[in-house]
């Protein structure tokens, strides 16, 4: 109904279940989810044209004849602990106590809908709220005026407008409400555009319906001085606000609500197609293990975390499972095959986990490689001086965001942010981007987003750079790229127009086709070693 309800339920989707979203949008499997805020309206008309019916003027008639010259205080609730009932009777008994030449003035007829019958805590409550009418009725009551008009009855719709249309206030108090319709009757009940709605902050109408005097209904003090506000309220003011909210409600009214979720499910769908028109289908799967297996020579890059293995909360966790090693053994020792992991690890880790495997091997985004069965070299000179410069600023950051560490390399620092609170680590590593970049303005560095962390390397050094120096060796029939984040953007930029450039997940690329997750790469992977198998 609102976007804070928005926002709070995006909140709970990522601390809870750790997705995050763009703009409200979260990527789930195979779906893409949009969040959005749809306040939902009243037939406006319906309830606006009713309060000048006969029906409703016979009953208007009526109830002001047996409520004589006393200004009317509206209250109508369903039975139920979150409306406040019991707080906006102690308010307008704190109003009577304060204020001696209202008693006899006011009345307050308080309509309170049966709910949930037969409930005991319910039962309670109707009975917490009979006794505090009754005493209210008699510390201030007399033979000629009674306080409260307490109805515990559903009310037919021309009863309910006749109700709205002679009430000079309307007394609307949950503790907490999704939204409240009531509040917005109300105000398309007044064609005249008198009367003053008092409307509890915690409603999700309050959005909309900020001319209303705004409470707090927790305290009955605040009740009490609103009631007092509004009973002294001129009527050009009420006539000021109520207009206001008035057109509001007429041009945001149901059917503009339903309209309006109707076209945004349709308007997803067709983001969903457009987002997803890139996965690897069954008839594109097939073109690819086609190309490949008629290629002579066959060059496959192959990004690592998050894209032969989910991400876990430490990086030093994601050891290769021995299903990943036999495939990349397996593709690895194809004769027609070129296989280099391309990551942004440490030399020292990836020679540990892969040293032995027939591959090729790039340490941290292009510093390092080693070609297979050779030494590890570099692309180009470059330097470490700077790197005293940088970790104290990320170790500041570490030491500030608990659950956040600071990982140096050769030729690079980074900052991991995975184990931090999520919306702490999310504001965090924007606030160190903007402080690396200041500090680095002058520094030939570069400072780059990865997943869940920012990384300061020489400039000039990605997976681009690295991919290029197997690219310009030799010509290939076949070449594959896959990879999952920022850093990989530079290797699908690298490859030939024709290259099968894959992004694991779903986001903005500059690849050619997607997989949602390194199971289906690894699937993908699988097929092209079992068709090698068999046509040996």
């Amino acid at each position: 109904h609102t976007t804070d309800y928005t926002q709070d339920f995006l909140r709970c989707t990522l601390r809870i279940l750790g997705y995050e979203n763009n703009m409200g949008e979260v990527f789930l499997n195979d779906r893409l989810i949009r969040v959005g805020s749809f306040p939902m309206g009243i037939d406006f008309q319906k309830f606006h044209s009713a309060a000048s019916s006969p029906e409703v003027e016979r009953e208007k008639e009526e109830l002001l004849r047996s409520l004589g010259t006393s200004k009317v205080i509206r209250s109508v609730d369903r039975l139920d602990y979150s409306k406040g009932i019991l707080n906006r009777l102690k308010g307008f008994e704190t109003l009577l106590e304060e204020s001696e030449h209202l008693r006899g003035a006011v009345t307050l007829i308080a309509v309170v809908v049966p709910s949930r019958i037969g409930v005991e805590d319910y039962e309670l409550m109707k009975k917490q709220i009979e006794e505090l009418v009754g005493n209210i009725n008699g510390r201030f009551g007399g033979v000629s005026w009674t306080p409260i008009i307490y109805q515990f009855r559903s009310l037919p719709f021309h009863s309910l407008v006749a109700m709205y249309a002679v009430s000079n206030i309307a007394l609307v108090t949950p503790l907490r409400d999704g939204m409240n319709l009531i509040a917005k009757e109300y105000v398309a009940s007044r064609p005249d555009k008198t009367g003053v709605l008092i409307l509890s902050e915690m409603a999700g109408a309050a959005k909309e319906l900020g001319e209303a005097i705004l409470i707090n209904p927790n305290y009955r003090e605040e009740i009490a001085q609103a009631l007092r506000e509004a009973l002294e309220m001129p009527e050009e003011e009420q006539i000021r606000r109520n207009q206001i909210m008035q057109i509001r409600l007429r041009r945001y009214n149901v059917t503009r609500w339903a309209t309006d979720i109707i076209n945004e499910l349709i308007n997803v769908t067709r983001r969903e197609e457009t987002v997803f028109a890139n996965l690897i289908t069954p008839p594109k799967r097939a073109e690819l293990l086609h190309r490949y297996h008629d290629a002579s020579r066959r060059l496959i890059f192959l990004d690592y975390d998050g894209t032969l293995v989910s991400y876990t909360r430490r990086p030093s966790l994601a050891t290769p499972p021995e299903e990943v090693l036999k495939i990349l053994r397996s593709l690895g020792e194809k004769g027609k095959n070129t296989v280099i992991l391309i990551s942004g690890r440490r030399k020292s880790e990836l020679e540990n986990w892969f040293g032995t495997l027939p591959i090729g091997i790039v340490a941290e985004h292009g510093a390092l490689i080693k070609e297979k069965g050779s030494e590890w070299k570099m692309l180009k000179p470059l330097m470490a001086d700077w790197k005293p410069k940088i970790i104290p600023i990320l170790e500041g950051y570490a030491d500030r965001f608990p659950g956040s560490s600071v990982e140096e390399k050769e030729y690079s620092v980074v900052w991991h942010y995975r184990g931090t609170d999520p919306e702490q680590g999310k504001l965090a590593a924007m606030e160190l981007t903007d402080d690396l970049h200041r500090f680095t303005a002058n520094i030939d560095l570069q400072v780059l987003q990865g997943q869940k962390n920012i990384e300061v390397r020489n400039t000039g050094i990605n997976k681009g750079t690295a991919a290029a120096y197997w690219l310009s060796n030799e010509r290939y029939g076949f070449v594959m790229g896959i990879g999952d984040d920022l850093t990989d953007e530079d290797l699908f930029t690298a490859l030939p127009a024709d290259a099968y450039s894959i992004r694991v997940g779903i986001g903005r690329t500059q690849a050619r086709l997607s997989l949602r997750s390194p199971k289906e790469v690894i699937q993908l992977l699988g097929n092209l070693a079992q068709g090698d198998d068999r046509s040996a």
